[in-house]
C-alpha cells in the first residue's frame, strides 16, 4: 500500500508537475533553471512529488528527457519524490527505460516515480522521427509488461527476455553478491481515458488522471479503475491522483493573466502552430475571432487560477468530487517565477513547513 501522508491542513497529498518552460523571450536554460527553483521550493515546503512530462518539438516545454532532469533535481533536493509524469513509453525501448530509472533509484533510493503514458508527446511528424510505428500505441500494454519484468527481473521461464537483465537491478546485485535493492521506482499508469484506467486496474498499479488536457471524463475513468482493480504485490487497493493546471498569485487578475498564456498555447496547437507561451499582454492584444476567443476563455477558465483561497477551494471541491488520494498542481506560465510563487502560496495557505 502506498503511503499518502497529508500536508498541513490539506485534505489530500499535494504534489507539483511542470513541463519545464520557457516562455517567449526566454532561453531553454532559463526555463530549466525555473524548474529547478520550483523543485527546490516544493522540496523545502514539504510537497509529496515533483513530476515532469516528456514533450518534443514544443517551444514552451524543454524537458524532452525526464530522466536527465530527474538526475539534475536529485542533487538539488533532499526528500521530495521525483518522477516522470510521464515517460511516453512507445517512444522508448522498455529495457532502456528500466535501466535509466534503476540508475535513478540507485542514486536516490525510495524517491523515484515512473509514470507511463502512451501518447507521443508531440506532433505526428516528430512522432515518426522518434521511430514510433503506426501501431505503436497498440503495443503499449505489452511494453508496460516488459518494463515491469525488467525492473523486477522476474520474467517467467521460457520468456524471450528471461536471460536479459536491466542494470542496475536485482540481477546485478545477485551477481555482485550483495543485497538486492531495497527500493524500486514507483510505477504509475497515466492517462485521461477509460483505456488507461482499465490497464492500471488490471496491473494493480496506481493511476494518475490528467485533467489539464480538457473535458476528459474523470468520473467514468476513476469508476472503471476502482471497480476493476486487481490487487498486486505492490498495491493492495486502488490509489489515485488527479493533476490540474494551477496558477496562484496574490492578485486574482494577475493569476488569470498568466493562465491566458497557456490557454493561448492550446489555441495555437488547435491551429497547428507550435505550443508557445506568449506574454499575457500579447495574448490580450491578439485579434481573435469569436471562436478563438471562446477557446482561449475556455482554457483560461479550466485553469485553477486565482488567489490561494479561491484556488484551494476549487482543489478541495475537485477532491470531494473524485475522492482521489493525491492532487497534483500543474504549474507553468510565461512568467518563469509563477511556478515557484504558486508552490509557495499553496503551502502558505495549508500551513506546510517553511524550512
Amino acid at each position: 500500500m502506498l503511503q499518502t501522508p497529508l500536508f498541513g491542513t490539506a485534505p489530500f497529498a499535494l504534489s507539483v508537475h511542470t513541463g519545464g518552460g520557457p516562455g517567449i523571450g526566454q532561453t531553454a536554460a532559463e526555463g530549466l533553471q525555473a524548474t529547478i527553483e520550483a523543485a527546490r521550493a516544493a522540496d523545502r515546503r514539504g510537497y509529496h512529488r515533483f513530476w515532469m512530462s516528456e514533450h518534443h518539438a514544443m517551444p514552451a516545454l524543454s524537458v524532452a528527457s525526464p530522466p536527465l532532469m530527474i538526475a539534475r533535481l536529485i542533487a538539488a533536493t533532499e526528500r521530495i519524490r521525483l518522477g516522470a509524469g510521464g515517460v511516453m513509453l512507445p517512444n522508448h525501448a522498455p529495457l532502456v527505460t528500466a535501466e535509466q530509472f534503476g540508475m535513478l533509484d540507485a542514486l536516490a533510493p525510495g524517491r523515484i516515480d515512473l509514470g507511463l503514458g502512451r501518447a507521443p508527446g508531440t506532433d505526428g511528424a516528430t512522432a515518426a522521427a522518434l521511430r514510433r510505428g503506426a501501431g505503436a500505441n497498440d503495443a503499449f500494454p505489452q511494453q508496460v509488461s516488459e518494463l515491469l519484468g525488467f525492473l523486477a527481473d522476474d520474467f517467467p521461464a521460457g520468456h524471450r527476455y528471461q536471460a536479459v537483465h536491466a542494470v542496475p537491478g536485482p540481477w546485478q546485485a545477485e551477481q555482485n553478491r550483495v543485497a538486492a535493492p531495497a527500493t524500486t521506482p514507483e510505477v504509475w499508469v497515466l492517462g485521461s481515458s477509460p483505456y488507461s484506467a482499465q490497464l492500471a486496474a488490471q496491473l494493480g498499479r496506481p493511476y494518475a488522471f490528467a485533467l489539464q488536457f480538457g473535458d476528459a471524463d474523470i468520473d467514468t475513468a476513476l469508476r472503471i479503475y476502482r471497480e476493476n482493480f486487481t490487487p498486486s504485490k505492490v498495491l493492495d487497493r486502488p490509489h489515485t491522483l488527479v493533476s490540474v493546471s494551477t496558477i496562484v498569485a496574490d492578485d486574482a487578475d494577475e493569476a488569470r493573466r498568466q493562465a491566458s498564456s497557456t490557454a493561448m498555447a492550446m489555441l495555437r496547437m488547435f491551429k497547428r502552430e507550435p505550443y508557445a507561451l506568449l506574454p499575457p499582454e500579447e495574448v490580450a492584444a491578439y485579434p481573435a475571432t469569436a471562436n478563438e476567443r471562446a477557446i482561449v476563455d475556455q482554457y483560461t477558465n479550466r485553469t485553477f487560477a486565482g488567489t490561494a483561497a479561491t484556488v484551494t477551494d476549487r482543489l478541495e471541491q475537485l477532491h470531494e468530487q473524485t475522492r482521489v488520494d493525491e492532487v497534483m498542481a500543474v504549474v507553468g506560465a510565461h512568467d518563469p517565477s509563477a511556478a515557484t510563487r504558486t508552490v509557495e502560496l499553496l503551502a502558505d495557505h495549508y500551513g506546510m513547513p517553511t524550512a
